[in-house]
């Protein structure tokens, strides 16, 4: 029985999330579906993080165990023409037995977009906001979240998670263009929902709404009632997973 990483890339418009949903189209189960037809055997595929419905990923990377015999570029090349044109597979590599796409990463990175101004060639992957905002602000704003640990305050509610702790190392605006905007944020682990809840808190501090002082507030208070409203999902991208070298 051998383990092997695939890396693959979706626009996650049409999905429900990652995960397979009883009454929804996951990429999971296309995923699964499409190895399992190549493979002519059942294939479970567990990835190193759960997106959210609406949720784009240009890294995803995921693991699936199998005693099939193959070529990995050659089943790179034929589940890129199974699969459907939302999702296209980079490459496969075979992994030692231990390492687990969820468990093993060390880190991963997500990236937010927002356009202030009408743009039809980005609407579809970024979040239009027409009023004026303080990056400076917000980036101050970054370098509070990263002294802290507890992100209870951004979690959606009534989840089964275990702990709160999240290690963040970045979260930082950067400017694009005249009117593009990216946000990226770089953790060990994520919360579900935590991204969006980061970013719609983020907003109202540029916006005016909160001050550095009240973010702290929020965060401390570990109450997600206290902090802002989650950020659309379409402009949401998991952008990187990172492994030990090895990997």
């Amino acid at each position: 029985m051998g383990r092997f990483f695939i890396t693959f890339a979706y626009d996650g418009t049409r999905y429900h999330g990652w995960q397979i949903q009883p009454n929804g189209i996951s990429v999971q189960a296309e995923m699964q579906n499409a190895l399992a037809t190549l493979l002519r055997q059942p294939v479970e595929v567990v990835a190193a993080g759960r997106t959210d419905a609406g949720v784009h990923a240009c890294k995803m990377v995921a693991h699936f165990d199998t005693d099939a015999t193959f070529q990995t570029s050659q089943l790179a090349y034929q589940l890129n023409r199974l699969l459907p044109r939302d999702i296209a597979v980079d490459h496969l590599k075979e992994v030692p037995g231990e390492l687990h796409a969820r468990f093993s990463a060390l880190s991963r990175t997500y990236h937010y977009f927002i356009h202030t101004r009408k743009d039809p060639f980005v609407d579809q992957f970024s979040c239009l906001l027409r009023y004026k905002l303080d990056f400076p602000l917000m980036n101050e704003a970054g370098r509070i979240l990263a002294s802290y640990d507890d992100f209870g305050a951004f979690c959606k509610t009534h989840t089964d998670v275990k702990t709160t702790i999240c290690h963040v190392k970045e979260a930082r605006w950067e400017q694009m263009s005249s009117h593009h905007y990216r946000f990226t944020i770089t953790a060990n682990r994520f919360l579900r929902n935590m991204v969006r809840a980061v970013v719609g808190t983020m907003v109202d501090v540029g916006r005016g709404k909160l001050s550095l002082e009240d973010l702290r507030g929020i965060i401390e208070s570990k109450n997600r009632c206290r902090a802002g409203e989650s950020m659309p999902a379409k402009a949401l991208f998991l952008a990187d997973v990172t492994y030990p070298e090895e990997v």
